[in-house]
């Protein structure tokens, strides 16, 4: 925010601000839930339209290939495909979705998921973004991740997560860090504690294919850093999360890209992933980054 204190402080810390747009079409239908309050696809097909922009400041700059053209924006193809609940609380470990349900018995649902087994790339959205620096060395925060339902009393949002999973600067490089993010706080008003603890926050272990859940709590929007629409100033607060860094020199040397995979995915465990949002789309959501530079 544009205080005094914020004044002063921008005499001492030089901020360079990279701002990124997503723009998602993600188009869900769903008819049934179950014990891990999953729902599963009607037969018809459904198409999710995906179109990403990012911006870049001063010194930070995207591309959307390691040897592409870096600039202020990248555009990313459009994705089609069907969306399937899915669940992991572990990227790098893969995704998980219900292939099988069986009756439910006393105190549980009338379809219980019994058979689980591996996460198709068609069930979620994945992309790579490349991210360098032309100035001094950059940290990477999230300013915001924004989004719009199609109906605020059905968000479809309460279970949506997104995922980045950065690699190591260089070409190829393996993936080093990675960060679960939700989008929203908001909260379905039909949701139902219905996953095996018959409580909120767990998912599926990656690990297991029996359907095990483990706690889990993703990132939310304390992690962000601050961004002044205004000024177009950026600061870090308590709790702002880094993903990275993107290498640089003071001379203007362009430095080694940084690959961070993005990844989109419905929350099959997440107790509002319930059968009401069936008819929803989330109409666009938008990934805002920053660049900071000490």
């Amino acid at each position: 925010m544009k205080t005094d204190k914020y004044q002063r402080s921008k005499k001492t810390l030089k901020y360079h601000l990279t701002a990124g747009a997503a723009g998602l079409l993600l188009t869900l239908c769903a008819v049934a839930a179950s014990t891990y309050a999953w729902y599963v696809y009607n037969t018809e097909r459904h198409t999710t339209k995906v179109r990403m922009a990012a911006g870049a400041g001063l010194n930070l700059q995207i591309s959307n290939a390691y040897d592409g053209v870096y600039g202020s924006a990248a555009v990313l193809d459009s994705f089609s495909g069907r969306l399937n609940p899915v669940s992991t609380n572990r990227i790098s470990g893969g995704f998980q979705k219900v292939l099988g349900f069986t009756n439910g018995t006393e105190n549980q649902p009338n379809l219980v998921a019994n058979l689980f087994g591996k996460g198709d790339y068609s069930d979620y959205y994945q992309t790579s973004l490349f991210l360098r620096s032309n100035g001094a060395a950059t940290d990477i925060y999230l300013t915001d991740i924004g989004f719009e339902d199609s109906d605020e009393e059905n968000p479809i949002s309460s279970a949506i997560r997104a995922g980045f999973a950065v690699h190591r600067p260089g070409r190829n490089q393996p993936q080093e860090k990675e960060y679960i993010f939700e989008i929203s706080s908001k909260k379905n008003p039909q949701a139902e504690y219905n996953t095996a603890t018959g409580r909120e926050g767990y998912v599926l272990d990656s690990e297991k294919r029996d359907g095990t859940t483990v706690p889990f709590q993703p990132y939310n929007q304390n992690a962000y850093s601050i961004y002044d629409k205004n000024t177009g100033e950026v600061k870090k607060k308590e709790g702002s999360l880094k993903l990275c860094t993107v290498s640089g020199t003071a001379d203007g040397t362009e430095g080694t890209p940084v690959q961070i995979d993005l990844y989109i995915w419905l929350e099959g465990c997440d107790e509002d992933c319930t059968g009401n949002l069936g008819s929803q789309t989330l109409k666009n959501l938008a990934v805002s980054f920053a660049g900071i530079s000490e």
